[in-house]
């Protein structure tokens, strides 16, 4: 072997040889895993050009699993695939002037070149990109089969329309209140779009989060949970007689509202209904003050979030609804911030114990009713403070028949009120709304539906898909480009014949990631979305990705697995036994702002520190000019703060396993991960002591491999072998746990062992050091799988058991951890005061014996002992 290590050599030569033995391909029921099967998944990235430290990491993560597994007799799947349609390949064609088909595919190799150089244990053969046909023809296959179903149903939805561009934005594209293009106000409007009955399998998505998803983090649960957000209250109705121009009243002459506050519902002082609700809209027929204000709503945006934070903004109608109890008149206003989807529409107020309804009230001098006291508080109109929304410590007050009643008694008291008087009634609702999947975007899957002016819109059929999208459009900005691609428009009605046209609308990208990882278990199946081989891996055993994916991603997955349980295509409720949230991957950022406060980020790269008699740092310049930057802090890598470092400059630099073994032991896989040139520079100098101990070391290690005996060692050899089992039994314990980390850190503990040891030679340290380095290598190999995989050729522990790869892992032998002799601690009164070793069967009166002659201990035994108290194997406690 070469005395120095060259790390693209050795890369070069470990990925040609698992290249050529086709080293990852997983193959159902395979024999050489006695153990069965173990999938391990990454969640698949979006095909952008260029990997980021948090790609790998994550697969790093997913890599060490897989080859621990591996060794541990599992067969496991790690495949990999691209999430390759959505809204950023648009804007890059837009930019580039390419078709977005062009762009991506021309990523996705460049991004597979990528991973193959990190030497990632992935079965190339069940590789699936979003955007081929012979994928997303499921997508369309499921949605026909929902529709038939009533899963799918089509109804009018808000968007967000950008007047200049004619065309929708997604809420990202939409910057403050304006189209992130042509900078135009962006409207709100009410447009046909097709849905996914989610909201009927919220209750089984939510009582699942609770009791079949052990192995998820807390955290990602309760966010589920909440985003779910089931509510108990109740729905009920304001009275009016507000009529239309016929004289027909308007919704029945109700206005409904949910609450879960109903204990507060003698505290209401006003009514808010969204700009769209029909109190609304009838009153800003005769108001045009009111009508302008209402544009201007349409003009916010349809992000739930934004909701919560944009400045309440409002507008009496002049119209009133009555109070369903005391038959008092209540002003109706229309508030910028109540959501014609969400509920009915229409919302009471209740200011004196509900925040936002508090500062409404306050901006427009509306009337505070306290109607909920708590004990030891006074009540003041001055400020909002918490205890004022606090339902499980009050009890009504200024409520008539109500009063001092506590929370839940005053809801079911008016509850049954509300029933009784034929206006509502306890109901259950949740914050979870149904999916909207249609996006009026070009490069995504089609929605397979067909327009006829005789038939109406019509299914494709099925023998018909997949409705294959064209990939030789280039977006301009100007809308939807398939509205302008008369090949894709132009066919025939499936009912009638007749000329008709395509839906030009495509579905939500998170379709496609809601079932890729099954795809992933049925690669070239044509007849069938999966086939029994996703019997075989599904459910997945492990899902590894980033925790902005916590929520929507998650949950759409799960929905998806309980209608593809529904039509009998998997047995399983849940597709993923455990989760791994990934931490962020964090570097140092530096920017120059301008006299208008823009920023202009600067790479760590392109920064020159200057760093006081400590390391920290006092100060920064830009190489280029030599003039300052300020030193921003530490974000996570994003292009936006330009603090991201190329995997491939660190490979070229220092090699794959220097990057994997940099990522695996800065920080654990769940937490976040602060970038250190240093650190990476010390990952590197450990590979190289690793290949000049294994060099230094290869005459032993041929030795004792040649012998046909081993010799006995001394207490030396039994020392060496005692902490390296000890330390392999750390490790092994971590990995099960995932604690990568510390398995980096044995494994450093484990060569500074091995360097450290003072043995004579001689067959019997051949022998320490062979096994030794065994147990080393096949420790490291998950987290640096060349150089170890190397190294176990060229030492020829391959000769003797076997490629690296399908070696076992080691195991401890539990007479390697045995002792003759044991170090018990003494005390004396409690305070440390010496040691003594012992034999391992040593009796009690051996041990007090030995322990009161200590030549140590002894100045502080002036007279006999009151007490001795021996903690077998570990403690002597002397109480004088």
């Amino acid at each position: 072997m070469q005395d120095k290590y060259s790390p693209a050599d050795v890369e070069q030569a470990a990925q040609a040889h698992w290249k050529a033995i086709d080293a990852y391909k997983a193959v159902e029921n395979d024999p050489r895993f006695p153990k069965g099967k173990y999938y391990a998944c990454s969640m698949l990235p979006y095909p952008s050009g260029k990997l980021h430290m948090g790609h790998v990491r994550n697969y790093t993560i997913n890599d060490v699993m897989y080859r621990y597994l591996r060794m541990n007799g599992y067969n496991v799947l790690m495949p990999m695939g691209w999430d390759a349609f959505g809204m950023p390949a648009e804007n890059a064609a837009m930019q580039n002037n390419v078709p977005p088909a062009q762009w991506t595919y021309s990523n996705i190799a460049h991004m597979r070149e990528q991973m193959e150089s990190m030497g990632l244990a992935i079965d190339w053969s069940r590789e699936m990109t979003a955007c081929k046909p012979e994928y997303y023809k499921w997508n369309q296959w499921m949605f026909l089969k929902m529709l038939e179903k009533g899963i799918i149903y089509k109804k009018t939805g808000t968007v967000n329309w950008d007047p200049v561009d004619q065309t929708v934005l997604a809420n990202e594209q939409v910057v403050d209140g304006r189209g992130w293009r042509s900078g135009a106000p962006i409207e709100k409007r009410e447009i046909p779009m097709y849905y996914a009955r989610i909201t009927d399998y919220a209750d089984e998505l939510l009582d699942y989060v609770d009791n079949k998803l052990p192995g998820w983090p807390e955290r990602v649960r309760v966010m589920q949970a909440n985003w779910i957000g089931k509510s108990v209250g109740v729905r009920f109705a304001f009275p009016h007689t507000i009529a239309n121009a016929d004289g027909t009243l308007i919704d029945d002459g109700k206005m409904y509202v949910f609450t879960t506050r109903a204990d507060t519902i003698m505290g209401v002082t006003f009514c808010a209904v969204a700009p769209e609700h029909a109190l609304a809209q009838h009153a800003a027929q005769t108001n045009p003050e009111l009508a302008a204000f209402i544009a201007e709503c349409k003009l916010g945006s349809v992000i739930e979030a934004d909701m919560a934070t944009m400045e309440k903004k409002g507008m009496p109608t002049g119209l009133f609804v009555t109070h369903p109890v005391t038959g008092e008149q209540v002003e109706v206003w229309v508030g910028n911030y109540v959501l014609i989807t969400y509920g009915d529409g229409a919302v009471m107020g209740v200011p004196a114990h509900d925040e936002r309804d508090f500062a409404f009230a306050k901006k427009y001098d509306l009337p505070i009713k306290q109607v909920v006291a708590v004990e030891g508080k006074q009540y003041s109109t001055d400020g909002w403070q918490e205890w004022y929304g606090d339902k499980e410590s009050g009890v009504a007050i200024n409520s008539g028949k109500y009063d001092g009643l506590d929370h839940i008694a005053a809801v079911n008291a008016v509850a049954g009120d509300l029933a009784a008087a034929g206006l509502g009634d306890k109901k259950i609702t949740f914050r979870l709304r149904d999916w909207g999947i249609s996006r009026q975007r070009y490069w995504g899957t089609p929605i397979p539906m067909i327009h006829c002016a005789d038939c109406g819109v019509v299914p494709v059929p099925e023998k018909d898909l997949p409705v294959v999208l064209p990939e030789d459009c280039v977006p301009d900005g100007s809308g939807n480009p398939l509205n302008k691609h008369e090949a894709f428009l132009k066919c025939d009605c499936p009912q009638c014949g007749k000329p008709a046209r395509r839906e030009t609308d495509t579905m939500d990208t998170f379709v496609d990631s809601s079932w890729y990882y099954m795809r992933y278990t049925s690669p070239g199946s044509h007849d069938a979305m999966v086939d029994a081989r996703n019997d075989y891996w599904m459910p997945m055993d492990q899902y590894i990705g980033g925790i902005e994916h916590a929520v929507m991603h998650l949950l759409y997955a799960r929905f998806w697995t309980k209608i593809m349980r529904e039509f009998g295509l998997v047995k399983f409720d849940e597709p993923f036994v455990n989760l791994l949230t990934q931490g962020m991957v964090l570097n140092e950022t530096y920017y120059r702002e301008d006299d208008a406060s823009k920023k202009t980020w600067y790479n760590p790269a392109d920064i020159d520190l200057t760093l006081d008699d400590k390391g920290r740092p006092q100060g920064a310049t830009l190489k280029s000019d030599g003039q300052p930057v300020i030193i921003g802090g530490t974000e996570k890598m994003s292009k936006s703060k330009n603090n991201g470092i190329d995997p491939q400059a660190q490979i070229g630099q220092y090699g794959a396993d220097t990057a994997r073994l940099f990522t695996m032991f800065a920080s654990p896989p769940e937490q976040t991960l602060e970038w250190s040139d240093s650190g990476v520079e010390g990952a590197s100098r450990f590979l190289r002591r690793v290949w000049a101990y294994a060099y230094a070391q290869s005459p032993r290690i041929a030795s004792s491999l040649a012998a046909s005996d081993k010799a006995d060692g001394g207490e030396a050899h039994k020392t060496l072998r005692r902490e390296l089992h000890k330390i392999l039994q750390q490790a092994d314990y971590d990995l099960k746990r995932i604690q990568y980390n510390t398995v980096v850190s044995a494994c450093m503990k484990m060569l500074n062992t091995m360097e450290s040891a003072k043995l004579e030679d001689g067959a019997a340290t051949d022998a320490v050091i062979a096994e030794g380095l065994s147990i080393f290598l096949r420790v490291l190999n998950p987290v640096a799988p060349h150089i170890t995989h190397v190294l176990w050729e060229e030492l020829g522990y391959a000769r003797v058991h076997g490629d690296i790869l399908n070696v076992q892992w080691p195991q401890v032998d539990p007479a390697a951890l045995e002792q003759a002799e044991i170090e018990m601690m003494i005390q004396v009164n409690g305070k440390l005061r010496g040691s003594i070793k012992v034999a391992k069967d040593a009796d009690k009166a051996s041990i007090e014996a030995m322990a009161l002659a200590c030549e140590a201990v002894q100045k502080y035994i002036e007279t006999p002992p009151k007490k001795v108290i021996v903690v077998p194997g570990k403690l002597i406690s002397i109480v004088v």
